[in-house]
């Protein structure tokens, strides 16, 4: 650190050295202007930089989401998004990104398993690698979270991870460590669950002596938001900063700490000089203000999104080369999420973006080129709860988004409003007191907006709130959500259940809406959902088979929605909500040239798949998702991804299946190493798809694997080459994976370890040799006694292939004793 960081800490307060410790609010850590030192904006997330606004901020670019990322299985593209996503956070003013999300994927179910990159550590910590590098080369500060064994949204607050310590060590911890040591990450995330009964914020042996004493991290640790749940044990664990502020453990208490002899002065002044380090490092210790926040929808980020997007697609089947689509001339699109942009998950992680093409745009644009007719039918819906009304069928307001949105310093809405927001969807949620308002006081705001009803019949809304919520149309009382609010699972857990009511509206016909909101729990968030439906057609799964029946190819686009998929709360079942499972079948029994496409973050069950033609999985792909899946189904691209987890037949065959939801408020990890493929290699599960499936439109051919060495000494890495051909007459992507198993007899391990990949396009006919290391840690473990890794001598298997169950061409090595 520099002498500057030592004068200044030396300067402060004990009262400025606890301010500067804690947030200011949601997005901003403390100015010290006696000092000079300024305040720092921080943003989400993962697949956007968000700015300050949950709602009716500027807009962002979207990309794909974590799990489309990971089945890029390609670091120099993540790379390249994350200098993208760096442009985004320095547009909104931020000079940290909350970003990325490397815990595993545990469990199909997961909550968040949409914004981690992958069920394996090693694919995982390699894009890691790449994201922080490309983040931080343009001067963005990464934020790797969550600090760690936060794979499950359940009771994730208090409930307690409880892997064991080589576990630990070689699967979860792995991509943190990556993250920190090759990529030199400025700042991690403490996470809210418990390890080992501990909480993160507070774990002095994972923050202090394994991140910083281990491996040598030299940046700051910033608590996931609201989640220090003590002062003194979190100071001298190492937990620098409290998120978001004002701070209820640090500040004034942190103050009091230290008077009592609680707490020394010397760890607060550990953490103050972590802190200002930051603030140098990102170039904020000279005072000012963060830059204003702007919307700057950049092209290069248009054709870098959907680059990425079509890059992430996995072609899952293909039989009777269904794809790409060629010799049609009616193509029927169906499905829930065929006309609507399902582009990302629930939680923070959400943005709002620039623009967004809905799958049936898309292949709508790309097939009026080729001169083929597209016909439409939704068939039933599959909404979890009714969707927020958004600005589609709103009437537009000159130069301003659509909802007015008034706030209040008082219990209810009256007549003279603090200030006024707009919306572009009538979801709010507010984490603090909305600016302008006394905190923790009572507050209320009144939502404004003139709907047009597409078509006739009975509309229905709903509305979901934490707080008090009651809706008029045309001035009519139609849901009062005020005093008899029920307990529900909407804004993490704080809001209520959905109520809901159907009002006969004419096509055309503009109505007034208007909602009040009153938060009489003021010390807690508030949120509001106005939800809206159109009238569905009785008889809607009857017109997508009608549809399919009557076309050359019937395209599906089935799925999960961020109400269904989303952080605060894990998924209830492995199935596709609703009616999807029974339109996919019947649109399949009508269509023998049925491609099904799953617009979804994580595994759904397949049980339909062998009567589909083809099945795509792709994922939440950001801004440019119906351009990107057009793109693949026409072959104007190949299909690029990978399976970066594994997708199983049945939810029972999962390695966590028994051990979440928890028990107790402990969550075990009886897998072990086994994680995600390395489950299904040791109980010889058969998978309904392997982890690193995927196919091309192209023909590729495998040469022998060849090792530079067929002895190496323990701590050396091995260096492979492979000759890979496209043997086909058209472009493709191929994925090759070296897979690493130990054939003498040696500590308990998997049956075989992801331990190298490359991803190489090859032109129609083009041969290139490839050449991966294998690194010395793929022939290690960590041994627990001696809190170490260890080499283990002995003969070795390393197989090359497309997938952890499609190997061919291994080779013997031979580790010796040094």
């Amino acid at each position: 650190m520099s002498s500057r960081i030592d004068t200044l800490a030396a300067a402060l307060t004990l009262e400025e050295k606890g301010a500067l410790l804690a947030g200011a609010d949601l997005w901003h850590s403390v100015a010290i202007p006696r000092l000079g030192i300024g305040r720092l904006r921080v943003s989400d997330g993962p697949n956007g930089a968000r700015g300050t606004a949950f709602r009716g901020g500027p807009t962002s670019a979207c990309f794909p989401c974590g799990a489309a990322l990971g089945a890029t299985w390609n670091p120099a593209l993540v790379e390249r998004v994350a200098g993208a996503l760096a442009e985004e956070a320095l547009a909104k003013g931020a000079r940290i990104l909350l970003a990325p999300t490397i815990n595993l994927q545990r469990t199909p179910l997961g909550g968040r398993t949409f914004e981690c990159y992958a069920e394996d550590p090693l694919l995982t910590a390699r894009l890691a690698v790449a994201f922080v590098g490309g983040l931080q080369a343009r001067g963005v500060g990464a934020c790797v979270k969550h600090f760690a064994c936060n794979d499950v949204e359940w009771e994730r607050h208090r409930a307690s991870a409880e892997p064991d310590e080589r576990t630990l060590r070689e699967v979860y911890l792995a991509p943190f460590e990556a993250a920190v040591r090759e990529a030199r990450a400025w700042t991690v995330m403490s996470a809210y669950n418990r390890l080992h009964g501990t909480h993160c914020t507070e774990h002095a042996r994972l923050l202090t002596d394994v991140l910083r004493g281990e491996w040598g991290f030299a940046g700051a640790v910033i608590s996931d938001w609201l989640a220090v749940q003590s002062t003194a044990p979190s100071i001298a664990a190492g937990n620098d900063l409290e998120m978001p502020g004002p701070p209820r453990h640090y500040g004034a208490k942190l103050v009091d700490a230290v008077k009592r002899g609680e707490l020394s002065e010397a760890a607060v002044d550990a953490c103050v000089r972590r802190v200002l380090a930051l603030l140098e490092r990102t170039g904020v210790l000279d005072g000012g203000e963060p830059d204003a926040e702007r919307a700057i929808d950049r092209p290069e980020h248009r054709a870098l999104a959907r680059e990425a997007a079509a890059d992430a697609i996995v072609l899952l089947r293909n039989e009777r080369a269904a794809l790409p689509l060629a010799g049609v001339r009616r193509i029927a699109v169906v499905g829930p999420n065929a006309d609507r942009a399902v582009t990302q998950g629930g939680g923070s992680a959400r943005v709002a973006p620039h623009y967004a093409i809905a799958p049936l745009d898309g292949i709508r644009a790309r097939a009026a080129r080729a001169g083929v007719e597209v016909v439409f039918a939704r068939g039933p819906s599959a909404h979890r709860g009714v969707p927020a009304l958004d600005a589609a069928h709103l009437a537009p307001v000159p130069d301003a988004l659509p909802i007015e949105v008034d706030l209040f310093a008082s219990a209810e809405p009256g007549d003279a409003p603090v200030r006024t927001e707009r919306m572009r969807e009538a979801e709010a949620f507010w984490l603090q007191t909305p600016d302008g308002l006394a905190p923790k006081q009572p507050w209320s705001a009144r939502l404004r907006a003139r709907l047009v009803p597409p078509e006739s019949g009975a509309h229905r809304f709903a509305l979901a709130s934490a707080g008090k919520s009651r809706l008029r149309v045309d001035g009519r009382a139609v849901l009062d959500n005020w005093d008899d609010r029920q307990p529900g699972t909407s804004f993490f857990g704080l809001g209520s259940a959905e109520v809901a009511a159907e009002v006969e509206l004419r096509a055309g016909v503009a109505v007034e809406i208007e909602v009040d909101f009153a938060q009489d729990r003021p010390h807690l968030p508030g949120g509001l959902r106005l939800g809206w439906l159109p009238p569905e057609p009785a008889d809607a799964m009857e017109r997508a088979v009608e549809a399919a029946r009557g076309a050359d190819a019937a395209v599906v686009v089935v799925g999960l929605d961020p109400d269904w998929e989303t952080e605060g709360r894990d998924r209830e079942s492995f199935s596709l909500p609703k009616r999807q499972d029974e339109l996919v079948a019947k649109v399949a029994a009508a269509n023998p040239r049925t491609i099904v496409v799953v617009n979804a973050g994580s595994p759904v069950a397949m049980d339909w798949i062998d009567a589909s033609a083809a099945a795509l999985q792709l994922w939440y792909p950001g801004q440019e998702s119906g351009n990107a899946l057009a793109d693949v189904l026409f072959g104007d691209v190949d299909p690029g991804g990978r399976l970066p987890l594994t997708i199983p037949v049945r939810i029972e065959d999962t390695p966590a299946f028994l051990d979440v939801p928890g028990d107790d408020l402990r969550i075990r990890y009886s897998e072990g190493l086994f994680a995600g493929h390395r489950w299904y290699d040791a109980r010889a599960i058969a998978p309904r798809f392997a982890f690193g499936h995927g196919l091309s439109y192209a023909r590729f051919e495998h040469g022998p694997l060849r090792a530079a060495q067929a002895r190496v000494a323990a701590g050396d890495d091995v260096v492979c080459e492979i000759d890979v051909a496209n043997a086909s007459a058209r472009a493709g992507k191929e994925v090759v994976q070296l897979y690493v198993a130990r054939t003498t007899p040696g500590v308990r391990r998997p049956l075989r370890t992801l331990a190298a990949f490359e991803k190489v396009a090859l032109a129609a006919g083009e041969r290139r040799t490839l050449r991966l290391t294998v690194p010395a840690r793929a022939f290690s473990y960590w041994d627990v006694a001696a809190n170490a890794w260890r080499a283990e001598p002995g003969t070795w298997e390393i197989a090359a292939g497309r997938s952890s169950r499609e190997l061919s061409s291994p080779l013997r090595i031979e580790v010796t004793a040094r």
